[in-house]
């Protein structure tokens, strides 16, 4: 892709940062917790292919995917507690429970940010900014464009609008990453961009779609081979 593009533009979700699961999961009891970890990752894939339909459909967005999710989870727990889930699911949308950072990441974001400008662009409640200054990579990016604060949700075109217009890149000449395919993916197509997913739980490898699972193979896919 190198000189194909102006700007690439990152998700934070479940692309640069991840949910502290501990945190968002102390509510159920300690005998459960194992338990809910190991089965994470299996309900992440279900979830994602269930709620793409469900957009699709005119469903909602943010919150509609961890409904699903978490009403998966408790089922899988043996558990029928709407006020559990409920509390899961507020705990998973505030932005700081977002915290956990892969090693590795701010390096990978400099070295692609010496070809590109980089940007994010999340669904999130205001707050994002300061997240991304506590886990040490705010200053990789030019622009957080933060849902939060613009009023536009993914895949509302209106938000990846704003965030080009904030640092003058055309869309069709940017690249948006992120890992949902319904709020991200096709989010990025209609809004005039280029699009690949981060599928780090391989929830789309069952697909024709532009995807990497980490980091490092976006660089390799941006950058090309070392010369």
């Amino acid at each position: 892709m190198r000189g194909e593009l102006q700007a690439v533009f990152f998700d934070v979700g479940n692309t640069l940062l991840f949910p502290d699961r501990d945190c968002i999961l102390a509510p159920l009891d300690p005998d459960k917790l194992a338990s809910s970890l190991e089965c994470w990752p299996e309900i992440e894939r279900a979830t994602k292919k269930k709620f793409d339909e469900l957009v699709e459909h005119g469903g909602r967005v943010d919150h509609g995917f961890w409904f699903l999710f978490y009403t998966q989870l408790l089922e899988n727990l043996g558990l029928s507690d709407q006020p559990l889930r409920n509390l899961l699911v507020e705990a998973t949308r505030i932005s700081a429970n977002w915290c956990q950072i892969r090693p590795g990441t701010r390096e990978v974001l400099k070295r692609i940010a010496k070809d590109y400008p980089l940007g994010v662009i999340s669904n999130a409640d205001g707050r994002i900014a300061c997240v991304l200054e506590r886990c040490g990579i705010a200053d990789c990016f030019h622009s957080i464009t933060d849902s939060g604060q613009v009023g536009y949700e993914k895949p509302d075109p209106a938000i990846f609008h704003a965030a080009l217009h904030s640092i003058g890149a055309d869309g069709g000449q940017s690249l948006y990453v992120g890992d949902l395919y319904s709020v991200d993916y096709l989010g990025a197509i209609r809004a005039g961009m280029k699009a690949i997913l981060f599928d780090v739980c391989g929830a789309y490898r069952d697909r024709s779609l532009p995807r990497v699972e980490s980091l490092e193979q976006l660089e390799a896919a941006l950058l090309g081979p070392p010369t």
